[in-house]
C-alpha cells in the first residue's frame, strides 16, 4: 500500500492533512469533518483502491478490500447523499463503518455449540437451573406491550414533539435512571467519555452494582451510536467490544441475537417490514413488543450461550422506537 498512499498524500491539501492526523490519533473519539480526496485514482497506482478504501484499509482494516463493505456514517457529508456536490470525495477512516450483515451465520463457536445441544450433548437440566429458566421466562417480556414500567410506551404527545425513540438503559433486571428522549437524527450512547454528547450512563444513579455489573460497565468505553436513517435505524459499535443485538426486523429468524464487532454498523430495525405487523415472539421468551431492539454490551444471550435471557446481562439498553400513526 505503502506507493498508494503516498501518491494519495500527495493530492491532499495541508488542512486535510492536519485534519486526519488527528483524526488517526484520537481513533475517531469525536464527530470530525470530511476528509476530501481529489476524484479518481492516484496516477501510477496500479491496485486503484479508492481512497476511502484505502485508508480504512491502512489505519482501520487492514482485511478491507471493497468498498461496498463500507457504509457512511450518519454524519459525514458524503453519507448525506451530498457526496456529488463535495469538491472531492471523503476519505476520512472515522467517517465510516464495516457493514455486519444480518445473513451471515454465526461463529463458528456459537455453531460448534449449537451442534453439540442437537447431538443431546447439553448439559442437564437441573432443579435450580430449571427454576431459573422458568423465572426467566416469566420475566423476558420487555417494550410497550408487556412492560411492568408505566412509562416504557411511547405517546402521540412524544411523536408531536418529535422523539423519534427513547433508551431505557438496564442492569440484569433493574432499570436504572429515567427514559432518554431522542429527537436528533443520531444519538451516542456511552459510559464516562470525557468529550461528546448523547446518553452518558455516567450520570445514572443506582443505589448498589455487582462487580459484574461494574466490569461490563469497563468496557462499555465510547459505546455505540444510534442512527434513524431512511428506511430505517442503524447502530454502529464504537467500542472495543462486541455488542449484542436482538430486534425482530433482523433476519434470519432462526439467528435471534446478531453480535456486532467493533467498528462494523448494522440495520437493526427496518421500518418497511414493521409496518402493519402485530407483535412478535422469540421462543421460550413470550410477547415483546415490535417496535423495540434490546442490545447488550460486551455479553450475549440466547441458546448459544450461557445466558438465556437479555435480563441475565449485566448492562443492556431498550430502544422504544416512536410508533408512526
Amino acid at each position: 500500500l505503502k506507493p498508494a498512499v503516498h501518491a494519495l498524500f500527495k493530492k491532499l491539501k495541508d488542512e486535510e492533512l492536519e485534519l486526519l492526523v488527528q483524526v488517526v490519533e484520537s481513533r475517531g473519539a469525536w464527530e470530525s469533518g470530511c476528509v476530501l480526496a481529489p476524484r479518481g485514482d492516484p496516477r501510477g497506482v496500479k491496485q486503484g483502491l479508492p481512497p476511502q478504501v484505502l485508508l480504512c484499509r491502512l489505519f482501520r482494516w487492514p482485511d478491507l478490500h471493497q468498498s461496498h463493505e463500507l457504509k457512511h456514517l450518519c454524519y459525514c457529508a458524503g453519507g448525506q447523499g451530498a457526496c456529488g456536490d463535495l469538491a472531492g470525495l471523503c476519505c476520512n477512516p472515522h467517517h465510516f463503518s464495516r457493514l455486519a450483515v444480518p445473513e451471515t451465520p454465526p461463529p463458528p463457536y456459537l455453531k460448534a455449540s449449537c451442534e453439540h445441544e442437537n447431538q443431546g450433548m447439553e448439559p442437564a437440566v437441573t432443579p435450580s437451573r430449571r427454576k431459573r429458566l422458568r423465572q426467566g421466562m416469566r420475566g423476558s417480556c420487555w417494550g410497550s406491550l408487556c412492560s411492568p414500567l408505566p412509562d416504557t410506551s411511547l405517546s402521540w404527545s412524544t411523536i408531536k414533539d418529535g422523539c423519534w425513540c427513547k433508551l431505557a438503559y438496564w442492569e440484569y433486571r433493574t432499570r436504572v435512571g429515567r427514559l432518554y428522549a431522542v429527537h436528533e437524527a443520531s444519538v451516542n450512547v456511552f459510559c464516562e467519555l470525557p468529550w461528546g454528547s448523547g446518553f452518558c450512563l455516567a450520570q445514572l444513579p443506582a443505589a448498589y452494582r455487582s462487580c459484574a455489573v461494574r466490569r461490563a460497565r469497563g468496557k462499555i468505553g465510547r459505546g455505540l451510536q444510534l442512527s434513524q436513517e431512511p428506511g430505517g435505524v442503524w447502530a454502529y459499535n464504537r467500542s472495543e467490544h462486541p455488542i449484542f443485538v436482538s430486534s425482530p426486523t433482523l433476519s434470519p429468524p432462526g439467528l435471534p441475537v446478531l453480535k456486532v464487532l467493533p467498528g462494523y454498523s448494522a440495520k437493526v430495525f427496518d421500518y418497511e417490514w414493521a409496518g402493519g405487523r402485530g407483535g412478535w415472539q422469540l421462543p421460550g421468551e413470550g410477547p415483546c413488543d415490535l417496535h423495540s431492539i434490546r442490545i447488550s454490551f460486551a455479553k450475549g444471550w440466547g441458546p448459544c450461550y450461557s445466558r438465556q435471557f437479555i435480563t441475565s446481562c449485566p448492562c443492556w439498553l431498550e430502544v422504544l422506537l416512536t410508533q408512526p400513526r
